[in-house]
Formats: C-alpha cells, structure tokens, sequence
C-alpha cells in the first residue's frame, strides 16, 4: 500500500534530519555517543545543535511515516488509545470510539504568515487512520437497555475516506488503515476520515417489568474532518527572445511554489523564498488508554512527521550562481514574518521582517529547453512542464536613442533627445495608458534619464533638455519590463559632451573675461613700476 518510495528504509543520516520540533541540546561527540550508543556522523553532530533545512520538499518525512505507522496498535474489547484531539463517541454498547486522521502524504504545512499554518496536500496520496473503542462491560449494557444483554461481538465494519462530500476510498474494517486517494477538487476542502463500528448484542433473559427491547446490535459511525487544501499547478508562462538570441522567461502562479529546473539533469534551476523542514505532529506525542476504570496518558508509539514550508532570509536563487539564469525580478503578495508561529525549538533561517511571497519569478537565460523546463510546487511530487501550462509571448525590440546638441552659447546649450523603435522607427512614447501591467505586479513605465534626472517624451518621441554646465551628458533609457508592455524594448545609452569653447561667442565670452580680470592686475603693475622708480637711488 505504500507509494512513491516510502517504504525504503531511512539511512541514520536521514533520521537526524528528521525532528526539528526536538530541543537541540548541541551533543559533544562523546556525550552523543553516551546517548545514543553509536559514534556520531557529522550531521548527526550538527543536527543536535541546529535544524537541517532543504532546498526542496523531502521525502523522509512521508518515509519515516510510512515505517512508524505499524507500531501504532489499537486496544482490545475494554481498552481504547484514543489521541488528545479525537473526537470520541459513546453509546449502549460503545465508548471511547473514535476516527482520528494520523497521517496525509505527500503534504506540505506552508508557514505564509503567523496565523495557523496551511496544510496543502497533494492530488493523489495516501492517508492513514487510527480507529479504535472499546465495548462495554455487560452491566454497563444491562442498566442502559433496562435488560440483560450482554455482547457476542464487535468489528470496525468500514473505513471511509471523503474530500468535500465525495467518496473518494474505502477500506474494509481496519483500526489502523491505509487509503490510497485520487481527487480532481482543488483549493480548500474538507478531508473526512469515516468509519462504522459495530457491536453485536444478546438478550439473555428479561427483566420484569422490562419496557425497553433490545436490537441485535449496536452502531456508531466516528469520524475526524480536517480542513486542506488541495494542491495543483496552474500555473501561466510569459516568454520573450532578447536581441542577442536569450531567452526571458516569467512564470506566475498564484498559490506559493518551489521553482523550476531548466535543464533536464536539474543543474540549471531557480528557487523562489521557501525552504523546508520536517518535523514530527506534536498531536501524536501522547495517547489516552481509557478503561472502564480508568484513563491514563501515556507516549503515542508512532509519530507521523510533516514537511514544513517558511521563507527563508536566503530568499530566491538561481543555480549555478555563476553561470546559470539571471533572476530578473520575484513579484508577489506582502506578509508579515510568520517567526511567531514556527514551534518553540524550532530554529531555522526564517525571515525576521515582512517579505514578498514569490508567486511570480522572472529570469533571463541563455536558452529554454520545453521538454525539460518543469515547474515544482512546495508538495512534493506535484509538478507540472512547460509544455503543459498557458503561454504567451511577448515581443522585445531594440530601441534607437539619439542625443545632439542642438543650440548653445557661453552659458548653456539645448540637448535634443530622440528614442524610437529600431524596427520601426516609430516614436517610442514613455506615458502610454494601454501598457499591460504585470499579472502579480505594479505597472512601470519606462524613464529616460539625463545625468539620473528624468525627462519625458513628447508624442514623437523626442525630448527637449536645456542644460547650463559644462561636461559630458550621458542619456539612459530604462524601458518597461517585457512583462509589463507590449511590444517592450532594449534599454540604451548615449552621451554627448558640451562645453562653451566648442562656440565662436564662448571663445570671444572666454577673451573678455580674461581681458576683464586682466586690466586690475595690468593698472597693479604699471602703478608699482612708476613708484619703484620714483625712489630708486641713482649710484654714486
């Protein structure tokens, strides 16, 4: 019954990754090995001091689930195990009944803020159950059916498995089952484990006076909802070709998810801001054994474990860092740190201030590769290609950018400044209300600076700046996103150089200012020479 490799044994090194809600005491080798019996590896080492994370949704926590879950064994006819959460029924002939959810995998618990975390499930999966009650003593039967009655036998007649209403697996009786499910529902659900218990009853003798008969058997139906959401990748593609034959590349979707791989061996890959750990439900730390005399808490024999999605302070990133995809631009909802609602022993790289959730991520490379681009989601295993999802391509020009100095004298000079379409040569106009805006994103238009000053374009495309010093203007358009116009453009620069001596009235400005200061220092020395000979001293 167990899918998608969870029956494979977890090597130790896997199993130290496992428990970050565990208190991380920092083991030395030797207090390690006084502990746990063996000499540590160092990640066994490391997992004592601190909480692994993982670049991708694991599989060691659905593995490790898998290989716990046989421990968990339910009572016998007057015990039940019944977990702190369940919600048990009771009857003439049963009591602490109960259908408990342990375990859904492949799941993800995303971490989006401090409320509660989400828990996104995939599509297909297995989810098991822990069913268990016990029957009542005879006389606890007899006084409640005012008869002796006493019971022959009991069963868990069928187990049950509903998303939103829809019967989706069954199981025949079974304390701990395993449901294998498949739904088309996708967002938010209601996953309802369901299960009939039955308890045969014999009426042996009546009591006089009797006035209550006795069916054959007694019946309840227990079940646990929890609320998931069910997780798919809709994801849409926005494509456009540079000049230079790369390749821009924008993926939306609007649920958090992994990233994508560009190549088919996984070395060319963009992640978005989540990262992942496991770590044990803390639901299943203790059960309940309830007796007819008595109920004592004692530790649950199996722990199912989660994989856990946060946004981590290392944000997004593309692989190889050198050499890979250029990441253009990550786009997304705003939302506080969910630090708060991260369990106690929980320490992980988590963001410690409001962060954007990468719901769009925007790359530059040097190719695309259709068959082997996929698209990954924060579950692990649901993941979509590119060939599968809604396209659109965008087209990128190169644009034409002009500058000339048009007018000038001793004190300031005009720049005309011209940008339009390479292709077409049609103006290029900066203000234009039919440019489409980001699907996630804010519209911008494109600026054109001179010196880091903005100017604007007229309807032709041209823009007039007067300038009044001396020195080298350099002139950079800064176009729209090729995800937020259509057509969209290349960025360029160009620089001109003005200074008053390129001008016949800047030469004859520079003359007289010259002559100008001149003349007070002329008059200094003409008077200084008159004086000096006055009272100079003939020789003898």
């Amino acid at each position: 019954m167990q899918t998608n490799g969870e029956e494979e044994p977890l090597t130790e090194t896997e199993r130290a990754t496992l428990f970050s809600k565990q208190p991380d005491p920092c083991l030395s080798e030797s207090e390690y090995e006084t502990e746990h019996g063996t000499e540590p590896t160092a990640i066994q080492r490391l997992a004592t001091c601190t909480d692994i994370t993982f670049a991708e949704p694991p599989d060691t926590a659905a593995r490790w689930t898998a290989a716990d879950f046989p421990t968990l064994t339910p009572g016998n006819e007057s015990t039940s195990y019944v977990p702190p959460n369940a919600n048990t029924t009771e009857s003439v002939a049963i009591a602490d009944a109960h259908a408990s959810l342990f375990a859904i995998h492949p799941s993800t618990y995303v971490h989006l803020d401090g409320d509660d975390p989400s828990q996104y499930i995939a599509p297909e999966g297995t989810v098991r159950g822990f069913v268990d009650y016990r029957v009542r003593e005879s006389a606890a039967i007899t006084n409640a059916t005012n008869a002796s009655v006493s019971a022959t036998d009991h069963d868990i007649e069928e187990v049950r498995l509903y998303i939103d209403g829809e019967r989706v697996a069954s199981h025949d009786g079974n304390a701990t089952p395993v449901l294998e499910y498949r739904t088309d529902e996708s967002g938010r659900v209601d996953l309802r484990l369901e299960a009939d218990i039955r308890v045969d009853l014999e009426s042996s003798t009546s009591r006089p006076n009797a006035t209550t008969s006795v069916p054959p058997a007694d019946e309840v139906t227990v079940a646990e909802t929890r609320t998931v959401r069910v997780y798919t990748l809709d994801a849409e593609s926005y494509e456009t070709t540079y000049p230079n034959g790369e390749t821009g590349l924008a993926i939306y979707h609007a649920q958090p998810w992994h990233g994508y791989t560009l190549t088919a061996d996984g070395t060319d890959r963009v992640r978005g801001v989540w990262r992942y750990y496991t770590g044990r439900d803390t639901r299943w730390d203790t059960l309940t054994r309830s007796t007819a005399t008595d109920a004592e808490t004692v530790d649950a024999p199996a722990q199912p474990v989660y994989v856990h999605a946060f946004p981590s302070r290392i944000g997004p990133r593309a692989e190889p860092v050198r050499d890979g995809p250029t990441i253009l631009d990550v786009w997304g909802t705003d939302a506080p740190t969910p630090a708060a609602g991260l369990h106690e022993n929980v320490d992980v790289g988590v963001v410690n201030e409001s962060y954007t959730r990468s719901y769009g991520m925007a790359i530059r490379t040097d190719s695309v590769d259709d068959s082997a681009l996929t698209i990954h989601g924060v579950v692990r295993g649901v993941e979509t290609n590119l060939s599968d999802v809604e396209r659109e391509h965008r087209p990128l020009r190169e644009s034409n950018l002009s500058v000339t100095v048009t007018d000038r004298n001793e004190t300031a000079a005009t720049l005309r400044i011209e940008l339009t379409d390479a292709r077409t040569d049609d103006p290029i106009v900066l203000r234009d209300g039919d440019r489409r805006a980001p699907i996630g994103g804010e519209p911008r238009t494109g600026t054109l600076r001179v010196n880091g000053n903005a100017v604007e374009t007229n309807g032709r495309g041209v823009a007039v700046v007067t300038v009044n010093e001396p020195g080298i203007y350099t002139v950079e358009y800064d176009p729209d996103s090729w995800r937020a116009a259509s057509p969209a453009y290349v960025g360029a620069t160009e620089s001109v150089r003005w200074h008053p001596l390129t001008t016949v009235s800047g030469w004859l400005h520079v003359i007289e200012t010259v002559v100008v200061w001149a003349i007070p220092f002329a008059v200094t020395l003409y008077a200084g020479l008159r004086i000096g000979r006055f009272f100079r001293i003939s020789d003898p």
